[in-house]
């Protein structure tokens, strides 16, 4: 099982809740599974083909999934996995 800790934004389509225990051999696993439980998220992390979305950012302990084997990234149970919205804006 791997926590996924889930940004303020988005706790509403997990029933609250900041972080959601899931089962996954990879993050990608772990994301579907999260998904699957809370269904109204999906549409907050992928798009219409089923990629995440561009301005959603995964983490796996300190590291951006996008630099190590994105959502094949393997998880174990200790596996911390946070989502991180890109925010845009300013002058």
């Amino acid at each position: 099982m791997a926590t996924i800790h889930i940004p303020t934004p988005l706790r509403a389509y997990t029933g609250g809740n900041a972080s959601v225990t899931v089962d996954g051999a990879t993050v990608g696993d772990a994301l579907n599974a999260l998904t699957g439980t809370h269904t109204g998220l999906a549409q907050h992390l992928r798009d219409a083909s089923g990629k995440l979305r561009s301005f959603v950012n995964v983490y796996v302990g300190d590291e951006d999934i996008r630099y190590l084997q994105n959502e094949a990234t393997p998880v174990q149970a200790s596996t911390e996995i946070t989502i991180v919205p890109s925010i845009a804006g300013g002058v």
